[in-house]
């Protein structure tokens, strides 16, 4: 599916993960594959209200939180930077779609 909002499509996901060497490029590709499915889903079945929006964000936070693990295995951890990127980036996405929902209810199942 090709994304049809366009604020997405200029967005630049993880950007300060990828700016960093301390976040292994391919595993950092992962994790914007991650956001990137989250906007496709959220087009596809555009969620009716903020707990549908949650129900679809929630889904994503339990990926990386799987992620995470794969990061830890090559010595780099979903820290500050990544938790506060990550974070922006699922805001960003939620207003990008109409939604003003609190940050930390869309993440809330993060183990990072």
């Amino acid at each position: 599916m090709l994304l049809r909002n366009a604020k997405v499509l200029a967005h630049p996901f993880l950007h300060d993960m990828r700016q960093d060497s301390y976040f292994p490029a391919p595993l950092v590709e992962q994790g914007r594959q991650i956001l990137l499915r989250l906007c496709e889903r959220i087009e596809r079945e555009p969620p009716v209200d903020a707990a549908a929006l949650c129900a679809l964000t929630h889904a994503a936070t339990l990926e990386f939180n799987v992620l995470g693990e794969a990061f830890e295995a090559q010595g780099s951890e979903l820290e500050t930077v990544a938790r506060e990127t990550i974070g922006s980036d699922v805001d960003f996405i939620a207003r990008s779609y109409g939604f003003d929902v609190d940050v930390e209810d869309l993440i809330s199942p993060r183990e990072w």
